[in-house]
């Protein structure tokens, strides 16, 4: 993984991304990403590394006010777009989970430095979990300082997507190697591809006993279309061996995106450590 350029602020006041470049020689992608230093050096305190959501990317504005809140204490954090997604290189048909969980990991062990809190949306709740259990397979467990998952999404391709899809969508899924669906989130529907439904089934978590490694905060929407509150409470029962706090907030949508649920997720990151 090698970094492809300087970090530079550009004439909207915005600094341009930093990129580095995961995969092997076939799969070579350009990830965009960008990195706080924490002030104190010396003695720090953990980094927050931001884990987006599908198709989501790091200029959100969760992904924005915890850049913003480590700003304010002094913290390192770490945030960047999957391949596909945002200023990342890439095709989002490309993706799996398997590619972007490779990409997270080399993100975090090659952009950071010493215990991380990782904060998961949707998606990117599933995608902590897989990290963390990479990190504990290379010895690397201690750069776990714990979680905040807002709706983790965890083995959503086949929980929540592919069990739920009719007979007929399945078929042409299998048939034609992609299904269109549509999203309440953006104007155009969403491919789903054969690739992401199989690769998911490679990454499913939810079958056995789940380790997180550390301190987990779960926040949970319980208007939530798309990750259910009974899919929390699910991931909670498996995390049996960490620490684990579920809060569930009864008019949350699965965005999680007002004044009070941004509050309520700093608040979360901050009781980490």
């Amino acid at each position: 993984m090698t970094e492809q350029q300087p970090h530079v602020e550009t004439p909207n006041g915005l600094a341009s991304p930093n990129f580095v470049e995961t995969g092997d020689e076939r799969n070579r992608r350009r990830i965009a990403f960008r990195r706080r230093f924490p002030v104190n050096s010396t003695y720090p305190r953990p980094g927050v590394v931001w884990l987006g959501g599908f198709k989501s990317d790091m200029l959100s504005t969760k992904a924005q006010r915890v850049d913003d809140w480590a700003a304010a204490h002094g913290r390192a954090s770490l945030r960047f777009d999957y391949s596909g997604h945002g200023e990342s290189e890439g095709r989002f048909e490309d993706g799996t989970i398997g590619r972007w969980m490779e990409e997270s990991l080399a993100l975090i062990r090659g952009q950071t430095q010493g215990p991380q809190i990782l904060v998961g949306s949707s998606m990117g709740g599933w995608i902590a979990l897989l990290v963390a259990r990479e990190l504990e397979r290379l010895g690397e467990a201690d750069r776990l300082a714990g979680m905040v998952l807002i709706a983790p999404a965890v083995d959503f391709t086949q929980a929540l997507i592919w069990d739920k899809l009719p007979e007929p969508v399945q078929r042409d899924i299998l048939e034609q190697g992609f299904w269109m669906r549509p999203t309440a989130y953006a104007a155009q529907p969403y491919p789903i591809t054969r690739a992401l439904i199989e690769d998911g089934r490679e990454h499913i978590l939810l079958n056995d006993v789940v380790r997180s490694h550390c301190p987990v905060h779960i926040l949970q929407g319980m208007h939530d279309p798309d990750v259910p509150w009974e899919h929390a409470l699910s991931l909670v029962h498996r995390l049996a061996g960490d620490p684990v706090a579920l809060t569930l907030i009864k008019d949350a949508d699965h965005r999680q995106s007002r004044e009070e649920d941004i509050a309520r997720l700093l608040m979360a990151v901050e009781g980490i450590a």
